[in-house]
């Protein structure tokens, strides 16, 4: 067993697998469709973002109101952490996806039909809110794992949120040019209602830890004492943080550089560099496979080394393009890589709370993504691309001590009479 106690036995993960015994493979074309789902609903969430001039002048908005679509949005997505992905503990996680999914069609369906700000409002904050689906199908895919290859289920259906992110931007600029930007919701709520209908009729039923006894205010009560007990979600979801507070710091400030001399690069092509940061989703993989075989700590110790070198690179982003790419590459790996291995490891304590501890760790994603985005744009504007770079340099290396100070004082791993909540 690695001394940083995060090793994933299959005895241990087998707890509540099943009674102990082995778990059939997923089939590939079931894990598919998980990661597919997944980044179809998190893209949603910054479908947005390339549109914000073309809505605001469509539906005669303020500029104060446009920049309130993504709050908006965000906001809607941090609170579906906390109230709807700890059901999935709960009650049968299949049906709640379908559930989940098909109300996010209708969200969906009014942000593209909206005759007024106040409307398209209201629905981007319940696509915001009904788009942590994402993270429900997360927990869902690790619990129908078999337990000596969940860290690589999570880390497949993983790669599916890490494409939908960096491409929601590419493609809904492209469909907008073709279509209008109604186009882009009115297609993302035809995909979403045939993912659902798809899903209901292919994934199997849940097996191995049957739903808590909870009522729904015990259930968010244990989501914090969850926190509280349990060292190695606290310590993760720290990593979390960070990791997400250096990506945002990069992709909302990447732009502003780029769209000044020398480079002086549309709209369009700035947003062609989630094609480039997509290469990240392979990073996905390899980490959970890592972690099924006990190596979870050192895969952390050595992404979170790569993610702060990586801002060598793009400090030298006004020079070269070329740079600029190879930093965006090394980044993206980096923090998919922690982020595979986070959800691997956590999941692990207790997987008759795996919903709770996803969605638990993802609000600490929400923090850190919301951190860099202040970040970058407060810092160009007073400082320059170099200070954004030393930012995100420094939340990498700040994740590097913290797992230095911390490998040598692990947590014990979980046991198998772990209690439950």
């Amino acid at each position: 067993m690695s001394r940083d106690g995060e090793t994933v036995t299959r005895r241990r993960a087998g707890v509540g697998g099943g009674g102990g015994r082995a778990a059939p493979d997923l089939p590939r074309g079931v894990v598919a469709l998980f990661a597919v789902a997944c980044g179809t609903a998190v893209a949603t969430v910054y479908f947005s973002q390339p549109l914000l001039v073309a809505i605001g002048r469509d539906l005669a908005m303020s500029p104060a109101l446009v920049g309130g679509i993504v709050t908006l949005t965000h906001i809607g997505y941090g609170i579906g952490l906390f109230l709807l992905v700890p059901l999935g503990d709960m009650v049968d996680r299949r049906r709640l996806v379908v559930a989940q999914l098909l109300l996010l069609v209708g969200a969906l369906a009014v942000v593209a039909i909206a005759p007024t700000a106040a409307v398209l409002l209201a629905g981007m904050a319940a696509t915001g809110l009904l788009a942590v689906v994402t993270q429900t199908l997360v927990a869902f895919a690790a619990s129908l794992a078999p337990p000596a290859g969940r860290g690589r289920v999570v880390g497949l259906v993983t790669s599916g949120v890490v494409v939908g992110i960096l491409l929601a931007r590419t493609v809904s600029g492209l469909l907008a040019d073709l279509a209008g930007w109604r186009s882009v919701y009115l297609a993302s709520a035809a995909l979403t209602a045939l993912l659902a209908l798809v899903l209901h009729r292919v994934v199997p039923r849940p097996r191995g830890v049957p739903p808590v006894d909870l009522r729904y205010g015990q259930l968010l009560r244990s989501t914090i004492a969850l926190f509280a007990r349990e060292r190695l979600l606290r310590l993760r979801a720290l990593f979390g943080l960070l990791v997400f507070a250096s990506f945002s710091t990069l992709w909302s400030g990447v732009a502003l550089p780029l769209s000044e001399p020398p480079h002086l690069l549309s709209h369009s092509a700035i947003g062609a560099l989630g094609l480039i940061g997509a290469v990240g989703a392979l990073a996905a993989t390899a980490a959970g496979r890592l972690a099924d075989r006990g190596l979870a700590g050192p895969t952390t110790g050595v992404a979170l080394a790569l993610l702060t070198a990586s801002w060598l690179p793009l400090a030298f982003t006004r020079d070269s393009l070329w740079a600029l790419a190879a930093g965006v590459v090394l980044l993206d790996l980096a923090v998919q890589a922690v982020h595979v291995t986070n959800q691997t490891v956590i999941y692990a304590l207790r997987p008759d709370a795996g919903s709770r501890l996803i969605g638990g760790y993802m609000i600490f994603y929400a923090i850190g993504s919301a951190t860099g985005a202040i970040t970058a744009t407060s810092l160009h504007a007073a400082f320059g691309w170099g200070a954004v770079c030393a930012a995100g340099a420094a939340f990498g290396f700040l994740g590097l001590v913290l797992w230095v100070v911390t490998r040598q004082d692990a947590p014990a791993p979980v046991r198998p009479d772990s209690p439950r909540a």
